[in-house]
C-alpha cells in the first residue's frame, strides 16, 4: 500500500469513529465543553486568584445578564486602573505583584520588585544565540521552545517549594517580553529578509517600554504608547482559572511536572486561534469592511455589511463578527470599556480617528445587529477586550504577528500565580476528569481474516 492510501484509509476511518452525536452528551449527562446547558462554566476548581463575573445564578433557575467584572486578588480591575491612572504613573509590574502575593505593595516592596525585574529581563549570550538559531513563521511557538530551552538553565528547575516557584515566575514575567521581542526580529530578519535588531532592555525603564523599544528602536515610540500598551497588558494579566490556557497550567501543574513544561502547555493553548487570535481576526474583517462599506458613517451601509458577516457572504464566510460576544461577559466586557477610553486618545495623536470612529459604529451596530439576527432567545451579547485591542497594537505600530505573543506576555503572570496556587493549596490532588466511553465494542480478528 502507498503511504498517501494509508493515510487517506485512516483519515476516512478517524471520520466514522469520531462521530459522537451531539445529543448523547445530554442523554449521559456529559458537560460537553465543560459548559453547563445554560452556557455557565461547570465548577471544575476553587482559587484566591482571579474572579470573572457576567451573570448571576436567578433563584428559579437560569442567568441574569449583568454588567461584567474582572476582579484580581479581591480588587475590581477597574478600581485598581483608575487608582493607578489618578497617580499618573504604570501598573503593570503591581499588577504582576498583586497576581503573585495576593495583596499591594508598598513603595519599598514595588520599587524592589521592580528592580528585580528589570534586572532579570536582558538574555545571557547561551539563551540570546539559542533564539537567534530557532526557526519558525509563528512566534508562539518560537516562544514555547525558548520557555522549554529555560529548563537547561535553570540551576534548580524541578524544585516545586515556594520561594523556587517566586523565583521561576519572577523569571519568566521578566523574560517573556525578551523572548518575544528577539524571536520576532529573527522571523523578521529570517522571512522578510529585513535588518536583524537585537536591542538590549533599560534597567530604569517598565516592561511596556522595554517591550516597544526592543521591537521599535530608541525614542521612536510616545509616552502615550507606552501607557497604553502597559494598560493591555494589566487588562490581559489574569482571567480567572476557567480559561482554556489557566485551565492548561494547572491541569499540567497538578501533575507536579516542572514550570517550564507547564508554561509551554499553556502557550500551546492560547496559541489556538479559538483563544488568543481573537483580534488579529477582528483587524482583518475590519479591513474587509474598509474595503467594502463606501461611507464609513453610515448605518445603513454598516448594518448591511454585518448582515452579510452573519449569513456567511462576507469575509472568511464563518458566519461570526469577531470582537463580539464572550463565554462569561454578557452586558459588557470591563476590559474592552478601559482600553476603548485611552485607544480614543492614541487614535487622536496617530490621526487615525476616522477609523476609531469606525470601530465604535461597528461596536454599536454589530451588537443590536446580532441580537434582531438571533431572534428573541438570544443570549445577551457585547463586545469584548479583542475587539479594541488589535487595533491599539496598530496603531502603536506593533506587527500582527506579536498580538497573540503580547497576550502571552501579560497572562504569564496569571499562569505562574496560578501554578503556584495549583501547587499550594491543603487539598490539591492530580485533574483527572473522566470521559464516558461510547464505542460499541468489538471482537478480536485474527490477522488473517482481516481485508
Amino acid at each position: 500500500m502507498k503511504e498517501k492510501d494509508l493515510i487517506q484509509k485512516l483519515s476516512e476511518s478517524i471520520k466514522k469513529t469520531t462521530n459522537i452525536k451531539k445529543e448523547l452528551f445530554s442523554e449521559m449527562s456529559v458537560k460537553r465543553g465543560l459548559r453547563n446547558d445554560d452556557g455557565s462554566g461547570v465548577l471544575a476548581g476553587l482559587t484566591r486568584v482571579g474572579d470573572v463575573i457576567g451573570y448571576e445564578k436567578k433563584p428559579e433557575g437560569g442567568l441574569k445578564a449583568i454588567p461584567g467584572k474582572l476582579v484580581y486578588r479581591g480588587i475590581d480591575v477597574a478600581e485598581l486602573v483608575k487608582g493607578i491612572q489618578a497617580e499618573n504613573r504604570l501598573g503593570f509590574e503591581e499588577t504582576a505583584f498583586l497576581l503573585l502575593s495576593g495583596y499591594l505593595p508598598n513603595k519599598d516592596e514595588l520599587d524592589t520588585f521592580r528592580k528585580l525585574i528589570m534586572k532579570t529581563m536582558p538574555l545571557d549570550h547561551s539563551t540570546t544565540m539559542s533564539i537567534l538559531s530557532l526557526r519558525g513563521e509563528n512566534v508562539m511557538n518560537i516562544l514555547a521552545r525558548s520557555v522549554l530551552e529555560l529548563y537547561i538553565f535553570d540551576e534548580d528547575p524541578d524544585n516545586i517549594s515556594k520561594d523556587n516557584l517566586i523565583r521561576q515566575s519572577i523569571n519568566l514575567i521578566a523574560k517573556f517580553p525578551t523572548i518575544i521581542a528577539y524571536a520576532y526580529q529573527v522571523l523578521r530578519h529570517d522571512q522578510m529578509g529585513r535588518s536583524l535588531h537585537i536591542r538590549h532592555p533599560y534597567e530604569d525603564k517598565s516592561v511596556a517600554e522595554n517591550f516597544i523599544h526592543m521591537m521599535k528602536g530608541k525614542d521612536n515610540y510616545t509616552e502615550l504608547e507606552v501607557k497604553i500598551l502597559d494598560l493591555a497588558l494589566i487588562l490581559h494579566a489574569e482571567h480567572g482559572g476557567g480559561n482554556n490556557s489557566t485551565f492548561s497550567v494547572r491541569v499540567t501543574s497538578s501533575s507536579e511536572t516542572d514550570t517550564y513544561s507547564a508554561i509551554a502547555a499553556g502557550i500551546g493553548s492560547l496559541k489556538g486561534p479559538l483563544h488568543g487570535g481573537a483580534n488579529i481576526k477582528v483587524k482583518a474583517m475590519m479591513e474587509d469592511l474598509k474595503d467594502n462599506v463606501s461611507d464609513w458613517k453610515n448605518e445603513k451601509e454598516v448594518d448591511a455589511y454585518l448582515l452579510k458577516l452573519l449569513n456567511k457572504e462576507a469575509f472568511d464566510k464563518t458566519g461570526l463578527i469577531y470582537g463580539i460576544g464572550h463565554a462569561v461577559y454578557t452586558v459588557s466586557d470591563p476590559r474592552a470599556g478601559l482600553l476603548k477610553e485611552m485607544a480614543r486618545d492614541l487614535a487622536k495623536e496617530k490621526g487615525r480617528e476616522d477609523e476609531f470612529e469606525l470601530m465604535d459604529l461597528v461596536e454599536k451596530r454589530a451588537v443590536e445587529t446580532f441580537m434582531k439576527f438571533k431572534g428573541s432567545g438570544a443570549k445577551q451579547t457585547c463586545i469584548n477586550v479583542d475587539f479594541y485591542s488589535g487595533f491599539v497594537y496598530d496603531v502603536i505600530g506593533l506587527p500582527e504577528e506579536v498580538f497573540t505573543p503580547l497576550f502571552a506576555m501579560a497572562r504569564i503572570v496569571g499562569w505562574t500565580a496560578h501554578r503556584i496556587e495549583e501547587l499550594n493549596f491543603s487539598s490539591k490532588r492530580i485533574i483527572r476528569p473522566a470521559y464516558k466511553n461510547v464505542r460499541e465494542r468489538q471482537p478480536f480478528v485474527p490477522m488473517k481474516e482481516r481485508k
